[in-house]
């Protein structure tokens, strides 16, 4: 993107004002940026600022951060997008950000399946739900040679599929 002032360099500069709740964008080359004021916003202090931050670093933590940022394929967004804006760019940010994203979605949610509401009358629901969830338990029984539990569960399910209520 070229400078939109010299409309001569490349933009290195962007800026970004609100006033009123209106909101203008610059995008600047160096020298334009310089010369209209916008230069460092730490150059007053009379010491480069990036030093003082590296000092609180040391080399392996600096590579983590010059390196390569994980963004979704599909929309873009890093973790620290959905960070600042508290909004999940896309349904594959669900994947990309999995094991930073389940820790907060367990402490605001209290668990990570949807339960949902189910309406009155829909007993044929419930009972589903039930014996899907005595199916997924089956299955942990079985994996953990828990025979004996396994049988018991087994008899639940066909139990309540006798009953009739489950469409087959």
């Amino acid at each position: 993107m070229l400078c939109q002032n010299c409309q001569k360099n490349e933009a290195t500069t962007h800026i970004k004002r609100i006033i009123n709740g209106e909101t203008t964008q610059s995008h600047l080359c160096s020298d334009c940026a310089k010369s209209l004021g916008y230069d460092s916003a730490f150059s007053d202090f009379g010491f480069n600022f990036s030093d003082m931050l590296s000092s609180f670093f040391n080399d392996a933590t600096a590579t983590m951060l010059g390196g390569h940022t994980l963004r979704c394929e599909k929309c873009g967004s890093t973790f620290n997008d959905i960070v600042r804006s508290g909004k999940i760019g896309c349904a594959d940010c669900y994947r990309t950000f999995y094991d930073k994203l389940m820790p907060s979605l367990e402490r605001i949610h209290g668990r990570t399946v949807h339960e949902g509401k189910i309406p009155n009358g829909t007993e044929q629901l419930k009972t589903e739900n039930e014996i899907s969830k005595l199916q997924n338990e089956l299955d942990e029984a079985v994996a953990a040679q828990n025979y004996e539990k396994a049988a018991q569960l087994r008899d639940r399910i066909k139990e309540l599929e006798s009953e009739g209520k489950v469409n087959e």
